[in-house]
């Protein structure tokens, strides 16, 4: 699952589940603005694009799964 990190790593914004944000392919987080201005990742020198948005938590992911699902969601493994 895809780490979604708060805060951009330059600046520190606080950035929401559902706010815009640019990551690269180690998931380093930057905001907009930082975007603008590095083009590319800082760190690894990795392409920076949009983070998908996530708009529904594991609960509600695991109530509309089949039950096969939900138990590796849910984290047991099975």
């Amino acid at each position: 699952m895809l780490k979604m990190k708060s805060t951009c790593e330059t600046c520190a914004a606080s950035l929401s589940d559902d706010a815009e944000a640019f990551i690269c392919s180690y998931e380093c987080t930057y905001c907009p603005t930082c975007t603008a201005d590095h083009r590319v990742c800082p760190n690894c020198a990795g392409e920076l694009v949009r983070r998908p948005r996530r708009t529904t938590g594991v609960a509600e992911i695991a109530r509309r799964a089949p039950a096969r699902l939900r138990r590796k969601i849910r984290g047991t493994g099975r």
